[in-house]
């Protein structure tokens, strides 16, 4: 890309004009991203992608969405165009997401479709193009912290989406912008009504895409992979229910375990896919000292010591310890975190990396 894409904040990249590729959604960030950029001065064009092509209900990319992006566009006066990566989606996403289940891991699709799809092969794409820098509505921050990019949670709390793009690179980072992460969804919505954007009421989307309500989650594994019921046992191993199909079950889970009618509240505790057993507990015996992790990404070099690590995409982030090997341990201990779920690092709102849980550690 041009100099214009170098590394700084979003006012730099706002004070820095140029062409712009704005990935549009359909909703109201992305819409407001990209009138953002027209106000900075850029030439904008908007891009939204097709991803999946099987049944859709909720979520993100469905068919409305991408009317919506073109009609926001329109009402903009930008160029809307729509690239196709469905293929590329369901290697790289959706086949993954199936194979985890197989395995007994709880998979992060929008994780996976961030990291493979919109800064892969989007980002890898615009570059070519010649786009000076590729925009989304990701409620994120960039700034320069030490003469490098780097990623932070945005303004508005309750929106930021930092652990979901834990991955990014430094390279990345010095090709992106994120106009919105300085506001609250709040004022998002009313700039939008000042401008007259369709988008501006439009519900945000939660849902996975691929996974339909009507259908759900059992019936589309169902048609990928083998599921099996499960036993269900204590910590002394006395059978003490069923559970109809242990892929399906994640540690931490309470609700469609069939446990008789059990008077105490009890949790998926561990998950053994080749015994098709699973080990349930109290709360308190839900708890571990700390998380084993495996594929660990860094903003910068690999570090070791105190750190915050959140393990959800609006859990809290708790104090823990890292150590050289790159796992983790808690202050105290915490519900113990399924295994291919992300573990992100914060150095308060800075994102130090993150990687991918594959067990507990007692």
């Amino acid at each position: 890309m041009s100099a214009a894409a170098a590394p700084g904040s979003e006012r730099h990249g706002a004070a820095a004009k140029g062409t712009v590729l704005v990935a549009m959604s359909g909703g109201v960030d992305s819409s407001v991203a990209a009138a953002l950029c027209l106000r900075a001065g850029h030439e904008v064009v908007g891009v939204t992608l097709k991803l999946w092509g099987g049944p859709q209900d909720q979520g993100c990319c469905a068919v409305s969405d991408v009317d919506d992006a073109r009609r926001v566009c329109q009402q903009l006066g930008i160029d809307h165009f729509v690239f196709n990566y469905a293929a590329e989606f369901e290697r790289d996403v959706v086949e993954p997401y199936a194979e985890a289940h197989r395995r007994g891991l709880t998979p992060n699709p929008c994780i996976a479709c961030n990291r493979h799809v919109k800064f892969d092969v989007l980002l890898d794409r615009a570059r070519r193009l010649g786009f000076d820098r590729l925009v989304t509505g990701h409620h994120v921050r960039i700034s320069t912290q030490r003469g490098t990019p780097r990623l932070q949670r945005g303004s508005d709390s309750a929106k930021d989406q930092s652990y979901v793009l834990y991955m990014l690179s430094q390279a990345d980072l010095a090709d992106l912008w994120f106009p919105v992460g300085d506001y609250r969804k709040d004022r998002l919505r009313a700039l939008a009504s000042e401008l007259g954007l369709r988008t501006a009421r439009k519900p945000e989307s939660q849902d996975v895409c691929f996974i339909t309500a009507t259908d759900g989650r059992e019936r589309f594994l169902a048609e990928r992979i083998d599921l099996h019921p499960a036993e269900l046992v204590d910590a002394t191993g006395r059978r003490v229910g069923t559970a109809p199909a242990v892929e399906l079950v994640t540690v931490g889970q309470r609700k469609g375990l069939d446990l008789g009618g059990a008077p105490q509240r009890r949790y998926a505790v561990d998950v053994d896919i080749g015994s098709r057993r699973v080990t349930v507990g109290t709360a308190s015996e839900l708890l571990a000292e700390g998380v084993c992790l495996t594929d660990h990404r860094w903003a910068g070099d690999a570090i070791e010591g105190e750190v915050l690590a959140q393990t959800s995409a609006h859990g809290p982030a708790l104090p823990a310890h890292l150590d050289a090997e790159g796992q983790l341990r808690w202050t105290e201990p915490q519900r113990r975190v399924a295994g291919g779920q992300a573990v992100v690092f914060y150095d308060g709102d800075e994102v130090l990396g993150g990687a991918t849980a594959a067990g507990h550690l007692t």
